[in-house]
């Protein structure tokens, strides 16, 4: 599997931890592979399927790999 970047948005809600299995909602890699989508089909040279099964990922990928060299 790969690495997600762990919860997107990570909250302390009635003593329950960020990393709670239970609450940790939508992962990183998939908040970003989101926003990359949000933003190619705004430039509208590719179709949803396209984006979704390999570029909104891709990108996504490439954040979470540079987030780690910082």
């Amino acid at each position: 599997m790969k690495h997600d970047g762990g919860p997107a948005f990570p909250q302390d809600l009635q003593g329950r931890r960020g990393d709670d299995p239970e609450y940790q909602g939508i992962t990183l890699r998939d908040h970003l592979a989101g926003m990359a989508m949000q933003g190619l089909l705004a430039n509208g040279d590719y179709t949803p399927t396209m984006i979704a099964r390999k570029y909104a990922y891709e990108v996504a990928d490439v954040m979470l790999k540079a987030r780690e060299a910082e």
